[in-house]
């Protein structure tokens, strides 16, 4: 238990760190070359969820969104509890990806009204760490439950 929530822990300062770099060396709609024609840096101010949508709702989706972390933490809780019997380790996997992408997102709404990205691969919209663990504890969540096999 005390590994997936230092997980949690890691992706939430790791994702503040490079948001922090990222605010702090990158100036608005500007980008940064890394990887020329394939990869930029690119800070943008998100207000809305994915892809920018609902972006004229921000109170109403801090909302939401806190109310659904809250519900998340709670289903995550009940998957670490007991080994073997109230998830599988996959579970707990894909449930600390999304609990600390979550968290992370969620205290950039707090404190600038929007969600801070910066990973710019010129055909996607932009994104960051936090994005990246949500979309893989997602991917690993759908895994769990498409797998054939005992269920817990």
């Amino acid at each position: 238990m005390i590994f997936f929530y230092g997980l949690v822990g890691s992706l939430v300062l790791i994702d503040q760190l490079s948001k922090f770099l990222a605010l702090h060396y990158l100036s608005p709609q500007t980008s940064v070359p890394v990887i020329p024609g394939i990869l930029d840096l690119t800070l943008v101010k998100n207000s809305g969820v994915a892809f920018g949508l609902f972006s004229g709702y921000a109170p109403v989706l801090f909302t939401v969104i806190t109310v659904s972390l809250i519900f998340l933490f709670f289903i995550a809780n009940r998957s670490h509890q007991v080994p073997g019997k109230n998830g599988s380790d996959l579970e707990r996997w894909a449930l600390s990806l999304i609990l600390g992408g979550a968290v992370g997102n969620w205290i950039d709404r707090l404190r600038f009204e929007a969600v801070i990205d910066f990973i710019d691969f010129r055909i996607w919209p932009v994104f960051n760490i936090a994005d990246i663990a949500i979309t893989a504890g997602v991917c690993l969540y759908c895994i769990r439950i498409l797998r054939p096999g005992k269920r817990s």
